[in-house]
This record gives structure tokens, C-alpha cells and sequence, in this order.
């Protein structure tokens, strides 16, 4: 018996329309909460009802891999099975056909050597399989909003949306920064967590009653312009001032780097690696999502770059380009300013791409590119961190070539602390076993650059506490430690104590 080829048939979504708007959510997730949760203001803000999905978790990681391909990289599980299961706890009070009808899915979409591109077919088998096929989700590319034909849509992602999402990331990660600065040295535990939900709240609702620029260029002259946002930040400020640290406390500085979302969520999908390092006596430098927006706009650079000689818009793109990442990285560095210009600074994109050139070609897309090799060795070099964990998803191409690269980069820098792990979801205790002996290396480099920095500069403990006592200014979460040729907030803080003490700093023989 015979039976007919059914060909491939692409998914396409029944459309979203603006009539719809009033009654049907848009679900999305995928970053640090902070910065969830103040996008969701965002989506407010200009009159789109928004939800941010739960947390994933252990149980989303199976369900995804019983409803989609079993080889697929583990952020694709996490993502499907988080999907599935939020609209399973939905159907359950309101049936399939009534959920289908009150929420849309809004996920990222691209090309290239990752299967990144292909993440939607792995959330449009799983729905299918779990019996909502007529749920609708739409594909949000670096340069487009899949929505099919319709038009003027629901999903309305336009210059005022765009910016005030750029504006929240920016201001979320600057947030989050600090958090992970001043988290580690608390006096008072849990001081900084209650602190950092007030604070959160606090710019959900700066965000939700941001004011109306509706026409593209007003909204781009009020956002360059406006003091709004630092003000805020000057408020997340004032109650960060309320937290006691002690920076004499000597841990090691881990760089997060890895896969975008590997790097950037916090919980199950990456083995809670953030709290686990700091459980661990560490102090967490963690990925900022502004870095991959400043890596994408390089990336264009370099297309442009590719054309000279051939287009002659080519040069003025390149000029326009580079002159809206010194916009971004200004606008940034504003609201550094308003926290005290304790947040780090965002490292020059082409400074990453030149330190990596010599392992990874800058044109090599899929995921991080180039950039993963590039940001662990500007950490090095630079004296950011101690050790470097990058997070790779279980056989994701692009990652595997990061870790091949960086064999080269580290017999280049035997000194570099390098710990690639390898994320399956479900084998946590040999990937922070795996972690956990190389950060035992890098908790020593930590202690000797401390001792080194007391010697260096004729100080004892006891003399930089005395100090740091009759000075409580230095003891507040938004006093910003001098910057010096050291990694390590302790080692720095002696250093910056003897500066402000009049005494020269010897070289230690």
C-alpha cells in the first residue's frame, strides 16, 4: 500500500490583528528578570498587554525533550518545555481553544551557523504535540517582525517600543551589575536582594508611565535628551546607600561569557551558576545583554566594512553606525554615572574583535561569534576577573568552536583561568565539579594578589579596617573602589585605602 508525500509545509500563524490588542497578551521571556520585568513595562507603556513567562526549570528541560527533536541544544529544551507547560497550566482552568485565543508568543528569530534559526520549528513541533496547533507565535529577527501579511498587526514593535526596550536592557543591566558587586560583601544577608526588588519596582513603573513620543524622532530626541531615566537611577542610588559592605572580604572575580542565553537567565537552565559561584565565596561578573546589542551593530560595521569599494553608501553606513554605538556606550556610560560609576564600562568591540583575531575570524557568525574568545581575553589582559566560565548548550557548533579556539588563546596565556562548561541541563555535578577546581586556583590568585597589595603598599588588615571605620562613606554599596592593575575588590580596596592615605606604592620584589 501506497501512500501520498506530504510536503513540507513552513508554519504560519493565523494573524495577530489590532483589534486584538485590548484582549490578548503577549508572552516572551529569555532574560535576566530585571530586565523582563521592565520590558514588560515597556510593552505597557505603549498599550500592548505583556506576561513574562515563569522561570524554566528541571521539569520544562523534559518536556521539551519529549515534545520536540531529543538532540536539540538545551536552551531549546528549556524554552519549548517553558512554553508548553505555562500553556498546559492555562488550558487546564480556560481548555486549548480559549488559551490560543488569549495569548500570542513573541520569541527571537535569526540566521546562521546556530540552530538559533531554528528554535521556532522545535516550539512548532512541540505545540503540535501537545495539542496547540492553533496557538499563534511570531519570529522577531535582528531586522524584522515575522507577522506574515498582515497589515498593521498586533505586534506593534516600533521606534518609541524599540527605544524604550533598548533604554530598559540598558538601564536593567546597569542595575544588575551592581547588584553583583555589592551582593558579595553585604554586612546585613539579603540586604541587597530586598534592595534590588524594591528597586525593580521602583522602574517598572518609571517605565510604565514613561511619557508619549509617538513620532520617530521625537521619541529619539526625548530619549538622548531627557534626564528621566537618571533620575530614576539616582532613586535605585539612594537605596542602595542604605546597604553596609565589607570589600576586605577576599574572593575571586569570575567573567560570565558563553551562549546568549545560557549567560544571561539565572536558575535551572544554567545550573543557577550565578548563586552557585557566590555560595562558592566568589563574586560574580556577569554578562550584560547591552554587550551583545553593541556586538550585533559591530556586526554590521563589518558587513559594511566588507563593501568598501564596491558600494559607495558603504563608508557613510560604516560612519552612521560607529557614530550610534558611541551614542549607545554614552548612554550607558549616563546612567554608570547615576549609579556612582560603580557598574563596569561596556569593553570596545573592536578591541574584542582585535584580541581574538588571532584565534576566531570576526566574520564567523552563529551565536557569540568571535566575541566569547575576544571578552575572556579583554578580562585577562585587562585585569577584570580571575577566571573566565563560559557556558556552552551541549554540542552547540558555535560554542565548540569558541572552546577550540580558546586552546590556542590560553597556550598563548597560560596564566588565563578558563572553565568551559558544558550545559545538558540535567548534569549539574560534573559541570560545577569541573568549575569548582578551577576556581579553587583562582580563590589563591585572589589571596596572593591581596597579600601582594598590602605588601606593595606597607598596610596591614587591621589598618585598612581602621582606616575604612573612620571613613564610612568607603563602607556603602555605592562607593566606587578606585579602578588599579588588580583584579580583586579587596586587593583594590587596599590600593585605593593607600592612595587616599598619602602612601607610595612599592613594586613587590
Amino acid at each position: 500500500m501506497t501512500t501520498a508525500a506530504e510536503h513540507y509545509r513552513a508554519y504560519t500563524p493565523a494573524p495577530f490583528t489590532r483589534d486584538e490588542r485590548d484582549r490578548v497578551t503577549v508572552l516572551f521571556g529569555g532574560l535576566h528578570w530585571r530586565a523582563e520585568r521592565v520590558v514588560q513595562a515597556v510593552f505597557e507603556n505603549v498599550g500592548q498587554r505583556a506576561r513574562v513567562l515563569p522561570a524554566a526549570t528541571r521539569e520544562d528541560l523534559i518536556t521539551g525533550r519529549e515534545l520536540a527533536d531529543i538532540g536539540q541544544c538545551c536552551p531549546t529544551s528549556f524554552t519549548t518545555g517553558n512554553l508548553v507547560n505555562f500553556l498546559r497550566s492555562e488550558a487546564r482552568q480556560a481548555g486549548a481553544a480559549e488559551v490560543a485565543k488569549r495569548y500570542v508568543y513573541l520569541t527571537a528569530g535569526a540566521c546562521g551557523a546556530c540552530r538559533f534559526g531554528q528554535y521556532h520549528q522545535s516550539y512548532e513541533l512541540a505545540l503540535r504535540n501537545s495539542g496547540f496547533e492553533a496557538f499563534r507565535m511570531f519570529l522577531l529577527a535582528q531586522d524584522r517582525l515575522d507577522q506574515g501579511d498582515v497589515k498593521g498587526g498586533g505586534l506593534q514593535i516600533d521606534l518609541p517600543f524599540s527605544l524604550g526596550a533598548f533604554w530598559a536592557i540598558l538601564v536593567t543591566d546597569a542595575l544588575q551589575d551592581l547588584e553583583y558587586q555589592v551582593r558579595p560583601y553585604e554586612v546585613v544577608p539579603g540586604a541587597t536582594e530586598r534592595v534590588v526588588r524594591d528597586c525593580v519596582d521602583h522602574l517598572v513603573e518609571v517605565f510604565r508611565h514613561r511619557p508619549a513620543r509617538r513620532t520617530r524622532w521625537g521619541a529619539v530626541a526625548w530619549h538622548l535628551t531627557t534626564g528621566y531615566f537618571v533620575r530614576a537611577l539616582r532613586d535605585v542610588r539612594r537605596r542602595f546607600d542604605a546597604i553596609e559592605v565589607d570589600r576586605l572580604r577576599v574572593k575571586p572575580v569570575v567573567k560570565i561569557t558563553g551562549e546568549f542565553y545560557l549567560q544571561t537567565v539565572e536558575g535551572d537552565a544554567n545550573y543557577n551558576i550565578h548563586r552557585w559561584l557566590e555560595a562558592e565565596a566568589a563574586e560574580v561578573y556577569p554578562a550584560a545583554v547591552a554587550v551583545w546589542l553593541d556586538y550585533w551593530m559591530r556586526w554590521y560595521v563589518q558587513g559594511f566594512e566588507d563593501l568598501l569599494g564596491v558600494d559607495r553608501w558603504a563608508r557613510p553606513k560604516i560612519v552612521a553606525i560607529r557614530g550610534l554605538q558611541r551614542v549607545f556606550r554614552w548612554t550607558y556610560n549616563g546612567f554608570r554615572a547615576a549609579l556612582g560609576d560603580v557598574p563596569h564600562a561596556l569593553p570596545d568591540q573592536y578591541e574584542l574583535r582585535d584580541l581574538a583575531a588571532p584565534f576566531f575570524h570576526s566574520r564567523l557568525s552563529g551565536g557569540e561569534g568571535d566575541m566569547l574568545v575576544g571578552k575572556a581575553l579583554w578580562a585577562h589582559v585587562h585585569r577584570k576577573a580571575h577566571m573566565i566560565c563560559e557556558l556552552s548548550p551541549y554540542s552547540c557548533m558555535p560554542n565548540t568552536m569558541s572552546i577550540g579556539a580558546m586552546a590556542a588563546a590560553v597556550g598563548r596565556h597560560p596564566d588565563l583561568l578558563y572553565a568551559p562548561l558544558e550545559i545538558k541541563g540535567d548534569a549539574e555535578v560534573h559541570a560545577l565539579s569541573r568549575c569548582q577546581m578551577i576556581l579553587t586556583e583562582a580563590k589563591k590568585r585572589a589571596q596572593r594578589e591581596y597579600e601582594q597589595a598590602l605588601a606593595r603598599t606597607g598596610q596591614t588588615t587591621a589598618d585598612v579596617r581602621a582606616y575604612l571605620d573612620a571613613h564610612p562613606a568607603m563602607r556603602r554599596a555605592t562607593y566606587r573602589v578606585l579602578p588599579a592593575d588588580v583584579a580583586g575588590t579587596a586587593a583594590r580596596l587596599v590600593l585605593d585605602v593607600a592612595r587616599r592615605r598619602g602612601r607610595r606604592m612599592e613594586e613587590a620584589r
